[in-house]
Parts: structure tokens; C-alpha cells; sequence
């Protein structure tokens, strides 16, 4: 039998280039797509890879970090891309892509390097030259992992190896976060802003305990939808939190205790105020005895600075059910968050409210031995959302105020009606209309949708409660279609009564996707424009405000330059 050799002359290994971290250890999991596969989205455009070079890589050269804005730039400093994919089990095969956006069409037009490596932690590595190059790219756009499978889960590594002549910082290994240590423990009783009434939240507590049906609620953004915590419907800081509620009153997790989780991306109060009805109580069909609300950082969007934030909660507070209303305050990686200006609201009305920035901000910049616990790295899945340690933070602060509560003296509940609004309380009233129910609406005595006949189905997808699908948001809407053949009058007309109106519209990059006119009365109040944000999500602005409850005419014009282009009413907030 011959013997079986390797090769006289093995090739020399190619030496590794220095580089840095873009990701490490950073766990992700396939969201289910059509085919059945899974991917992870991890979006690094509007500043998002700079924040991941310096927070994770070290980066702190400012001349690399600004490379990092273009396509152009990237290729200038990045030689090759080593990606590693870790996760238990027999390997299965994961494809890695990086998307840039084109500046024509950015989902279209840019390059999209991808490449096939095997789920057993080596590391492959890909080398940019290679790739041919669109002469349309404009910026770093995405990354994905994509599974064969909906579920998988693994944790990734992405390096960037550089070119010559451009020197990578010391990757500096994190330290352990020890969730149990005393050092923990009095990171998370610094989270209480206020204790405020715990009356409501007591009872509660008390009832669930008793074995009454209870409902705990989260409405807010991207964070409260769960983003950055792998799985997404499992280790977000809402179901963690929920399961220490239950936990607390001895109950199974949604054994006479309900979730509900309504965190919608990239939406302020502005718009959280409409979908209260429609994402939490449904319209009547669930009432919640907890209620968290978390609109920390996305609430620069709310055109009232405050006051459509303070009308969510006195509608919350104030309805039937009487529900406890918590404050959740979040923070990005830079330390914003919009406390300054909205616990005003919940130092009025004598509300709880956790802030993650006062637990977490100022021990990142410290040693273990001074009493650092966890690492801005370990905490910021991006420069926005949190990692499962993040969301974990943010949920044991919930759990120590609903401990407090249940530890708390007994007294009266606080009515805050007697107190003066300290933002404003013009839309507390607001209402949503959709297609669903315009039809014989009282507040809407006659309409025409005009060309706007179609249904939109480019939507914001959301995963609402436990569920891994996304469920599409405001699915029955008006859209006008350009690219009929007849699309029709591009004219939406109707008549309402109202005091104020706020137009509910889906934001788009897509260049297929045109701008709208709105008039009240014949007079032009708002120009939409849906790539202003520049990405595919929900958002509203205000057309009318501050005049009498009274009977008016509206209209949404296409205006001539964007008659061949897509545009999609979602629906009206009406104050009546």
C-alpha cells in the first residue's frame, strides 16, 4: 500500500497583517427570512462602523476613523476583512456579506462583498481586492450573517487587516462581567432616578401574586423592540425584565401574568402616542396594569420636544385601568439620552424612573480596580442599542424598582390631573384612523383616496412580543402607485374634524419613492419628504395644530415632479 504524503514543499503561511476589531465575540441570530434561512442585519452607515472601530477596535487615530465614512476611504485603509463564526454543534455553513450603499439607489446600486466560511471559529479571510467594484458606492452600509437555517445563532468576529503603511491600536481583551458581584449589585441600585408613587405598581404586584390576570407593557423604540440582544424576543431587556416581575410574584412567565412588547425602530413619542391603542391595548382588547415607557433616545424626532411625550403618559396614566407607568431611560454610546428633558414628566406626576445612563455611564471610564464592572464594549452591541449584558442592566433596573415597590409603605394612588402639565398636554386625546376604519368613521364624514388606491407593502417589521417574525406596522394604508399604468388623481382628499393633525407616513431610501404636499383648508401646511431619515421606517408630522375642533378639508398632492414615484399614507392622528 503506497504511503500517503503531503506536499514535499508545504507553502509558507501568509503573514498576517495588523488590524482591528469591528466585532468580537459579538452574538447574532438568524431572523427568519421567506426561504426559511435566518439572517442577522447589523447596520454600520450614519456613523455606526467609526463607533464600532473606536469602541470595540481601539481605534483612536481620527484621519482612520474618518476613512471610514466613504467606500473610498475603507478601501484606502482596509487590505482584507478576517471573519470568524463560532457556534456549538456540527459546522454549518454561513455566508458573510458586507453591502455598501450606492449613492443612485443605495439598496441597489453599491457593491456587496460576500463570502462562504463554515460555523467552527477559523477564521477566513477576504481579501478586498479581489472584488470587483461598483462606481456608484458611496458609504459602508450592512453587514449580514446569513443562516441556513431561521434561529441559528453564533458569535462572530470581523477584523479589518490593513494595508501597508497604516498602524492598527492594541486590541485590549475585556474583563469578566460578573452579574452576581457586590461591585454589580451597587451599579444597579444606582439606576432609580426617582422612586416617585409606587402605589400602582405595588398593587400590581400584589395582584398578580393573588393569581388576577395582570398585563405588563413596553411601548418605546428600537431598544424596547429588542435590538442588539441575541436572541431579540428572549434576552431584550422587556422579556427579562417581565420574567423578574413574574419571578417576584411567583408566577409563570405568562402563566396569569401578559406580555405585550411594542417597540417600534427609529419612532419617537410623536409617533408612540398614536400606536398605544392599536400595538398595545389593541383597541380595547387588552388593558395594562404596568406600563414601561422608553423613548430616551429617539425622542429628538418629536416635534414638540416634550409635549407629545408628556400627553403618552397622561393618556397612559390616566386610563381606565389605571395602570402603573414606569420611565425607562436609555442611553447611546456617547452618553445621549434626552433625560434633561423629559423627567420633568415624571418628576410632576411623581412617576418611577430608571435611568441606565446613571447606572452604567461614568464606571465605564473607570479600572476594575476603581470600580469599573462592565466595559462600553460589553455593554453597546453599536453605538445605539445594547448587547445581552446591556438589556440586562437595563431589565434588573426595572427589577429593583419593582422590588422596591413591593417593599414600599402603603399610600394613596397620586391623581394627576391636579398638577400642570410641565410639557404640554395638546394630544393626550390623539387618536389613530387607518384604512381599516375610516370608512363611516364619525370624525370623517367624506373622503377620496384619489390615485391613492394601492396598499403599501415596502412596511417596518417589527418583532412584537415573543415572536421571532416580524409583524408588519400600519399594513392598512393608502399608497399611491406611480408606475401604474392609470395610477389615478394623486390627490388624497378629505373631510375631518379635528383640532390637530399629524400625517402618518413610511419613510423610504428607495429613489422609486416620491415626496407629498399637505393642505388643510386650501392653505399648504407640510412638504413630506421620506428621505430625509433615509431609511425604510414609520414616522408622522404634525400638519395642524393649536385651532378649534372643527370640520376641515385635506388634502395630499403629488406634486408634478413626483407623479411617476411611490408615496404611502400610513395613516392620521386626529385630536378631536
Amino acid at each position: 500500500m503506497e504511503e500517503r504524503r503531503g506536499p514535499v514543499a508545504p507553502k509558507d503561511p501568509t503573514a498576517k497583517r495588523a488590524g482591528y476589531f469591528i466585532m468580537k465575540d459579538k452574538d447574532v441570530c438568524g431572523s427568519p427570512m421567506s426561504d426559511g434561512r435566518g439572517v442577522q442585519h447589523i447596520y454600520e452607515s450614519d456613523g455606526r462602523l467609526k463607533a464600532s472601530a473606536k469602541l470595540v477596535g481601539n481605534l483612536e487615530n481620527e484621519d482612520m476613523i474618518k476613512e471610514l465614512e466613504t467606500v473610498e476611504g475603507l478601501r484606502r485603509q482596509v487590505h482584507s476583512i478576517g471573519v470568524i463564526v463560532r457556534r456549538p454543534g456540527d459546522p454549518v455553513t454561513v455566508r458573510f456579506a458586507f453591502q455598501m450603499y450606492g449613492k443612485t439607489d443605495p439598496y441597489v446600486t453599491g457593491t456587496t462583498l460576500t463570502m462562504d466560511l463554515e460555523s467552527d471559529g477559523m477564521e477566513m479571510v477576504m481579501d478586498l481586492s479581489r472584488f470587483e467594484w461598483s462606481d456608484d458606492d458611496n458609504v459602508p452600509g450592512q453587514i449580514r450573517f446569513e443562516f441556513p437555517e431561521a434561529g441559528m445563532s453564533a458569535k462572530v468576529s470581523v477584523c479589518f487587516y490593513l494595508n501597508d503603511g497604516y498602524e492598527a491600536p492594541e486590541q485590549v481583551p475585556d474583563r469578566e462581567v460578573d452579574l452576581q458581584s457586590d461591585a454589580y449589585k451597587a451599579m444597579i441600585a444606582r439606576s432609580p432616578l426617582q422612586r416617585g408613587n409606587l402605589s400602582r405598581l405595588k398593587a400590581s404586584i400584589a395582584k398578580a401574586r393573588r393569581g388576577e390576570e395582570v398585563t405588563v407593557g413596553y411601548i418605546g423604540g428600537s431598544i424596547t423592540q429588542g435590538a442588539g440582544a441575541i436572541p431579540i424576543n428572549e434576552n431584550c431587556y422587556a422579556y427579562q425584565s417581565f420574567k423578574g416581575f413574574c419571578d417576584l410574584a411567583g408566577r409563570g412567565y405568562e402563566d396569569n401574568v401578559r406580555y405585550i412588547k411594542a417597540g417600534v425602530g427609529g419612532t419617537p413619542s410623536e409617533l408612540g402616542m398614536l400606536r398605544y391603542e392599536k400595538d398595545v391595548t389593541e383597541y380595547g382588547k387588552y388593558s395594562p396594569d404596568v406600563m414601561i415607557v422608553e423613548f430616551a433616545v429617539n425622542d429628538e424626532g418629536d416635534e414638540t420636544k416634550g409635549e407629545c411625550y408628556d400627553s403618552l403618559v397622561r393618556k397612559i396614566y390616566n386610563s381606565p385601568q389605571k395602570p402603573a407607568v414606569i420611565l425607562l431611560f436609555s442611553v447611546f454610546v456617547d452618553g445621549y439620552n434626552l433625560e434633561e428633558r423629559l423627567t420633568p414628566v415624571g418628576v410632576a406626576y411623581h412617576l418611577p424612573m430608571v435611568s441606565a445612563k446613571k447606572a452604567v455611564y461614568d464606571q465605564f471610564f473607570l479600572s476594575e480596580e476603581e470600580g469599573g464592572v462592565v466595559t462600553k464594549n460589553q455593554y453597546f452591541y453599536d453605538m445605539y442599542h445594547p448587547t445581552n449584558i446591556g438589556h440586562r442592566v437595563m431589565a434588573d433596573g426595572l427589577i429593583e424598582m419593582f422590588e422596591a415597590a413591593d417593599r414600599a409603605e402603603d399610600e394613596e394612588d397620586f391623581d394627576i390631573t391636579t398638577v400642570t402639565p410641565p410639557k404640554g398636554i395638546e394630544f393626550e386625546k390623539v387618536y389613530l384612523i387607518d384604512r381599516a376604519d375610516i370608512d363611516g368613521h364619525p370624525a370623517v364624514p367624506e373622503y377620496n383616496a384619489g390615485g391613492f388606491t394601492a396598499s403599501g407593502n415596502e412596511l417596518q417589521f417589527v418583532e412584537r412580543d415573543l415572536n421571532l417574525k416580524g409583524t408588519p406596522e400600519f399594513a392598512d394604508n393608502w399608497m399611491y402607485d406611480g408606475k401604474s399604468a392609470e395610477p389615478g388623481e394623486p390627490i388624497f382628499r378629505l373631510k375631518m374634524r379635528f383640532s390637530a393633525l399629524l400625517i402618518v407616513y413610511m419613510d423610504s431610501a428607495s429613489i422609486e419613492v416620491g415626496t407629498a404636499e399637505v393642505y388643510v383648508d386650501g392653505e399648504k401646511k407640510l412638504t413630506i419628504d421620506p428621505h430625509l431619515i433615509g431609511w425604510s421606517h414609520a414616522n408622522a408630522l404634525i400638519a395642524f395644530r393649536g385651532g378649534p375642533s372643527q370640520e376641515r378639508e385635506v388634502e395630499i398632492r403629488i406634486p408634478e415632479k413626483d407623479r411617476d414615484k411611490r408615496f404611502t399614507i400610513l395613516g392620521f392622528g386626529v385630536v378631536d
